[in-house]
């Protein structure tokens, strides 16, 4: 089992890859000059966005939020042999409109490891925004430094915003036809007892099923249809509780069991929840 190694702190991190120590909570560094090591788990509580540049020219773009694992290869192509990256620590923006602003990057959500592709033009507005940030890192710390590196750090972050737009963007033909598909593949999963043997579905489930990444399937559905495909999956639910309590031949355990739920108490505060009655309340209500 490979060794889980925690980087807590802009610090570690640097000291862990032998880069030079310039600033307590950011830094841009050059992946050519990181110290190769055995095979081990890297657990980062830092956001980290790699640039890696493609033998085309092209480059890509990887999105670590903290609190995520990554597994680092001792080969010579660790991690990005030919690229740079800004690593910086949530502290860094405390306080700042910029962290409330991260909750909506797409790129970061869901914990996942995005991937952006670049075109070349991309890549070098990618590399003049590190330049920018790597001039502050170069210049003594001074009362502007802060707001300048939180600045030009959300000017990249912004860039990267659009580049993710870029990628994602679809003719409105296919999203609705996303959205159609979606709406079939959820009344098939309910028409054919998955929910007895594989329990309630995921969002990233139906993603899945349309070969989309699940950040991306979520803004679909949202922009498209007005709600939420976690909504649909929910109103889907409700809907099919409300036509088995009315058949009086089962329990309110069996309903349960037969919607995904493992445990009958879970919902009943499901439905109470949503529906504003206890599942017998709400059979009670249908007979009078």
């Amino acid at each position: 089992m490979k060794k889980i190694t925690h980087l807590n702190s802009v610090y570690a991190f640097n000291i862990f890859n032998h880069f030079e120590v310039r600033h307590p909570l950011v830094n841009i560094v050059d992946w050519s000059k990181a110290t190769l090591r055995p095979d081990c788990n890297v657990h980062l509580d830092l956001y980290c966005i790699a640039l890696s540049i493609l033998d085309n020219h092209e480059g890509k773009l990887s999105f670590i939020a903290p609190g995520n694992t990554i597994g680092i290869e001792n080969t010579a192509d660790q991690v990005f042999r030919k690229g740079h990256a800004l690593v910086f620590h949530p502290d860094l923006i405390a306080g700042t409109a910029l962290t409330e602003h991260l909750n909506v990057y797409h790129f970061f959500q869901n914990n996942s490891h995005q991937v952006l592709l670049l075109t070349p033009n991309e890549c070098k507005i990618v590399s003049d925004c590190f330049a920018k940030i790597e001039y502050e890192l170069s210049q003594p710390i001074d009362k502007h430094s802060k707001k300048l590196l939180i600045s030009n750090v959300e000017l990249f972050l912004n860039y990267c915003e659009r580049f993710y737009d870029r990628q994602f963007s679809v003719p409105d033909h296919i999203n609705r036809g996303m959205v159609k598909n979606f709406k079939q593949l959820l009344n098939h999963y309910f028409k054919c007892d998955n929910l007895i043997e594989n329990g309630i579905p995921s969002v990233a489930y139906f993603a899945d099923k349309l070969n989309i990444s699940p950040n991306y399937f979520g803004d679909l559905i949202k922009k498209e249809a007005g709600k939420s495909a976690q909504e649909y999956i929910k109103d889907k639910i409700i809907d099919e509780a409300k036509n088995k309590i009315y058949n009086r031949s089962k329990s309110i355990n069996e309903i349960a069991y037969e919607l995904g739920f493992k445990y009958p108490q879970h919902f009943s505060r499901f439905f109470k929840k949503n529906v504003g009655l206890s599942p017998n309340e709400y059979r009670l209500s249908a007979l009078t």
